[in-house]
């Protein structure tokens, strides 16, 4: 498993909280997959504008997976610029990270990421080069799904439980 470590750490609060702890927020993000949690992706449409959709992302070495049907606007928002950001918010602290999604299709790391789904209560199996599944999300149109992995260089955390705090972390990747 790889470990992400930040090369910087910039702590935001005001009031005076010693900066959070990186593993706290690592932790929360590979926490238990049956936890009610959403991760809302953002990209940028070909014109300028924003995008937002909600997505089943899930923690695997290091970085955050999720999948997309290839016909989706966030799908096709990454296809041309694959510059994009997550912002989710979990138990005790939400998080914003900004970062890039690249396509998936090596067949051990689709597997794994199916692994955890199904973990996570959603039947995913790999097909060809993507997953599929007898259902998924009433939005998230037909399979196959594509998976993408989400590299992040820039993370904001802000605790919503003690210890308080607000704090940035980059990473070299």
């Amino acid at each position: 498993m790889t470990e992400t470590t930040p090369a910087e750490t910039t702590n935001l609060d005001r009031y005076g909280s010693p900066e959070l702890d990186w593993h706290r927020a690592r932790s929360a993000l590979a926490a238990d997959p049956t936890a009610e949690v959403t991760y809302f992706l953002g990209t940028c449409r070909p014109d300028g504008t924003p995008h937002a959709a909600g997505v089943g992302a899930q923690w695997l070495d290091g970085d955050l997976y999720f999948t997309s049907n290839p016909r989706a606007r966030k799908a096709r928002d990454l296809a041309s610029n694959p510059v994009c950001t997550i912002s989710v918010r979990m138990p005790g602290i939400d998080l914003v990270l900004d970062g890039s999604a690249q396509r998936v299709t090596d067949p051990d790391v689709l597997e794994r990421a199916a692994a955890g789904y199904r973990a996570g209560g959603w039947p995913a199996e790999v097909q060809g080069d993507a997953l599929t599944a007898p259902f998924s999300a009433p939005s998230a149109g037909p399979p196959p799904w594509h998976l993408y992995r989400f590299v992040f260089h820039t993370v904001v955390g802000v605790a919503t439980s003690e210890p308080s705090g607000a704090t940035r972390w980059r990473f070299e990747r």
